[in-house]
């Protein structure tokens, strides 16, 4: 048990542990980071929704990247700003907003999965079924493919949290610099094993799936392009597959850089730090791979651009 003393279902939470003279670049940093992330995420998913062009399947799902992304930097960034200026002995936050902070959290990371996995689909539909498209990609395929993905996280997530949300506590310090599953379980002296088990469960279900489903699309698609010799049609379908594949890649390296640090002990500070930039860095990269790799996309913003201009 801990010797000190903490205010009734209230956490200590180590926050961003910054030195007092980086603290003020560290804020304007990171509301700049957060800033842009917010304006250009929510601006792609206006723009898609105001421009009857890209009413398209592909940029329909596309949305709920942007979307997650939004979600995952608002969840972290917003209370690690508010806490740079609070000394480290005076950063509580509440049993509640704790645990709501941990689960969406571990849906941005859920999500960012299965929304990549039903965007592979997608243009496994479109390059190797281009015929089929339409009648494959409908409305209602959108809609089931969307709740797949998000209902999909909820469950997950939820039995997750609601394993580690069971058990009693006897620690009220918090050693992350936001509230997450594991931070919540090791408040517990009770037995977590039950927890270990089905989080590993929950990992390797996860990353087999996303890994499989986008390394297995990727091989069908490169084995159509290799008998396609047509030029002209496998290029679109490069560019269109290049910006999908660099999100993910850049997604799964900030994942697998946390899964690594975890086996170092000594390196716990990195693994926080690379806790935090994987809800910053790929929310704040997606939209400008998005937005100059898509050639609709680019062409409308700068159609926007243009013609602001033009009125001013």
């Amino acid at each position: 048990m801990e010797n000190h003393t903490y205010p009734k279902n209230m956490f200590l939470l180590e926050g961003l542990k910054v030195t007092q003279q980086s603290s003020y670049p560290a804020f304007i940093l990171l509301l700049i980071i957060y800033i842009f992330t917010m304006v250009s995420n929510i601006g792609l998913i206006l723009l898609i929704s105001m421009e009857r062009s890209l009413h398209q399947p592909m940029y329909i799902l596309f949305c709920n990247l942007p979307l997650n992304d939004a979600l995952g930097a608002t969840v972290i960034v917003p209370r690690l700003l508010s806490d740079i200026f609070v000394a480290s002995p005076d950063r509580y936050i509440n049993d509640v907003a704790c645990a709501i902070q941990a689960f969406c959290a571990h849906i941005f990371g859920t999500t960012s999965h299965t929304i990549l996995i039903i965007m592979a689909f997608d243009r496994y539909v479109a390059i190797c079924n281009p015929l089929r498209y339409a009648t494959i990609m409908t409305n209602r395929m959108i809609a089931k493919l969307t709740v797949f993905a998000w209902g999909s996280a909820f469950l997950l997530v939820g039995v997750l949290l609601g394993l580690t949300l069971s058990l009693s506590r006897c620690r009220s310090e918090i050693f992350n610099p936001f509230c997450d599953n594991a931070s919540l379980f090791k408040l517990s002296c009770e037995s977590v094993i039950i927890n270990n088990i089905y989080g590993l469960t929950f990992t390797i279900l996860l990353l087999g799936s996303s890994i499989g489903s986008v390394t297995l699309t990727y091989l069908k698609i490169a084995m159509v392009c290799v008998r396609n010799k047509n030029r002209v049609l496998n290029s679109r379908a490069l560019q269109t597959c290049s910006t999908h594949l660099s999100v993910y890649i850049i997604m799964l390296v900030s994942g697998f850089i946390i899964i690594f640090l975890h086996r170092f002990p000594q390196w716990a500070d990195h693994r926080k730090l690379s806790a935090i930039l994987f809800n910053v860095v790929p929310p704040w990269l997606n939209p400008v791979i998005y937005g100059l790799q898509t050639k609709e996309i680019r062409q409308k913003i700068f159609n926007k651009f243009h013609n602001n201009k033009v009125t001013v």
